[in-house]
């Protein structure tokens, strides 16, 4: 039965978009911050009236930070005697709670200003405040806010530099809803069915069933226990509908126990047309992952037209159940975004992973990335899939597209190296490996950062799909947003067997995945991925190796070798 869940604990809808706290103090001793850059393609149409109400989120300074990465290791590695020994939330609380003085603090001065009307979480790291422009001018001083517009998008945003106290922005991270402008949509790739030749005899798409033959799933390879379930979240108006999904399993899962319904909904289920992204997430976790309870976290309608994943997060911080496997099409430019939000993004991360919780993000379609900077260029990579703290799923194909034949490098499956991120000590040696083997084939050094967090961790097929959206079965719909949910799906039947056993859940997998070092995976060795098209590097990226690669990681799985490693 579907079940569409509006309430969470003291918590309300929460802003994606921020201000980072890049601060310089200035002789007043306050703290200063400097705007984004307004996009070419949003115009100013003026200033707001001081009544119009805005919602700004601050990011309280959490506690012991060191320490939750510290047992977050600790419970996630095999050789640890601390391993599958996972927090409940309050657990959770207790560690990374802000001290009472920071509390005090920023609760002081909102106070001042008259701020009142404030929602926090179960962690109190976060407080969304609703206020008029003239409040918010008022505590941010400096601060103009104007509406700017865009296509359908309209936002309010401060174009002005403004200052907090200095006793105040200590014991901040950011601020929400301040400056920064939204990401455009971009829809994944897909293309015509008019676009390929078909050969008599052959299979004329990914479906799940191709994908079971593929990956070694029996048709008994489906959920049996009650206290399992998996989810996939929704950005940017993105709705699935549940004809749909329940076409979809009529024509390709007749061969396997499953579900054709969610079991939840959490948040708001738009009515208008589904979206292809997710319909695809649905769809592929709910038949990987077959006959599991599945939750879908339903972000898509926007505050100001923000990206909500910062209140997907702060959902997960705020609920004691939630399910085990959650996978997420989610990206952005890694030098779009601060440091400073990205470290406090990386903490949710960690919270959720102590937990239990496993996050398998999509590696992006863009290959290595391009990022033109003058007479210069250098590849772009993406986060969260760069985090160190979630499992990032990359994308093959088959090597015959019409046949169940040997995987490939899917050329924009996304992969490379952070330039923020250090490379954590989990997989030093696998990229230290691929360093050095493939040294020759490696592109000029100028274009990435062979010390930072490298990924993919682990590929599936990402090419040619089929999805029903909207009532109609669509072929060839590509992208790692079609890998991840594949991946979470056997994730989700492998806790299933778990569970059963009464061992604990993967959690946060990584630690665990690269100790395998490669076994229970097909490895892919054979493609490159795209990235800048100049004279040094003409359009290439990085290219697979034996091994571990940045472009399919560890490489795709071999579903009951994994079954069997992974129960041990």
């Amino acid at each position: 039965m579907l079940c569409i869940d509006y309430t969470f604990t003291s918590a309300l809808l929460f802003s994606l978009d921020y201000t980072v706290l890049d601060l310089t103090l200035s002789l007043k001793g306050k703290a200063n911050f400097t705007p984004t850059a307004v996009p070419h393609d949003w115009r100013d149409v003026g200033r707001v009236s001081p009544e119009e109400e805005l919602r700004l989120t601050f990011a309280l300074k959490q506690q012991n930070v060191a320490d939750l990465e510290d047992i977050l290791m600790k419970v996630s590695d095999p050789d640890s005697p601390l391993y599958g020994k996972h927090m409940s939330l309050e657990e959770v609380s207790k560690v990374v709670r802000p001290s009472a003085v920071t509390q005090k603090e920023v609760g002081s001065w909102l106070q001042s200003h008259g701020i009142r009307d404030c929602y926090t979480v179960h962690t109190k790291d976060f407080l969304q405040c609703s206020m008029s422009a003239e409040q918010a001018e008022r505590l941010l001083p400096g601060s103009r806010f104007h509406r700017y517009i865009s296509e359908n998008q309209s936002v309010l945003r401060s174009s002005a530099p403004y200052s907090v106290p200095d006793e105040v922005h200590s014991h901040l991270d950011f601020v929400g809803g301040v400056h920064r402008f939204p990401p455009k949509v971009q829809d994944i790739t897909h293309s015509s069915s008019q676009s390929k030749r078909f050969e008599a005899g052959l299979h004329l798409g990914v479906t799940p069933s191709i994908l079971r033959q593929r990956y070694n799933l029996s048709s008994s390879d489906v959920g049996g226990a009650h206290n399992n379930s998996q989810a996939v979240a929704q950005f940017l108006e993105q709705y699935y509908h549940p004809a749909d999904l329940s076409e979809f399993m009529s024509l390709f899962g007749g061969s396997f126990q499953h579900h054709s319904v969610v079991e939840r909904v959490v948040g708001t289920q738009g009515g208008g047309k589904a979206g292809l992204e997710a319909s695809l997430d649905v769809e592929y976790i709910m038949s990987t992952g077959a006959n599991i309870s599945t939750w879908v976290f339903s972000n898509a309608g926007r505050h100001e037209s923000q990206e909500p994943f910062l209140q997907w997060m702060l959902l997960l911080s705020n609920m004691s159940a939630l399910p085990w496997v959650h996978t997420i099409s989610y990206g952005d430019d890694e030098d779009s975004l601060s440091t400073a939000y990205m470290t406090r993004i990386n903490t949710e991360f960690m919270k959720a992973g102590v937990r239990g919780i496993s996050l398998l993000f999509a590696s992006g379609d863009s290959g290595a990335g391009c990022r033109h900077m003058g007479k210069e260029n250098a590849f772009r990579p993406s986060f969260p899939a760069s985090s160190p703290y979630v499992s990032t799923v990359g994308g093959t194909s088959f090597k015959n597209p019409f046949k169940l034949s040997e995987e490939v490098t899917d050329y924009i499956s996304g992969g490379g190296f952070s330039n923020v991120f250090k490379m954590p000590d989990y997989q030093a040696s696998a990229v230290e490996t691929y360093l050095r083997t493939a040294a020759s084939a490696l592109p000029p050094q100028s274009y990435y950062s062979p010390t930072g967090r490298a990924y993919p961790d682990i590929s599936a097929l990402s090419d040619n799909y089929w999805v029903v959206t909207n009532r109609i079965p669509i072929p060839w719909v590509s992208g790692t947003s079609a890998s991840t949910p594949v991946v979470g799906g056997m994730l989700s039947l492998i806790n299933d067997q778990r569970l059963l056993k009464d061992l604990p859940v993967l959690g946060f997998l990584n630690p665990r995945l690269y100790k395998l070092q490669g076994l229970g995976l097909f490895d892919v060795t054979d493609g490159c991925h795209l990235s800048c098209l100049d004279e040094k590097v003409q359009g290439k990226g990085f290219c697979a190796a034996p091994s571990w690669d940045p472009v399919t990681g560890w490489g795709t799985p071999n579903y009951p070798e994994l079954l069997t490693l992974l129960l041990n």
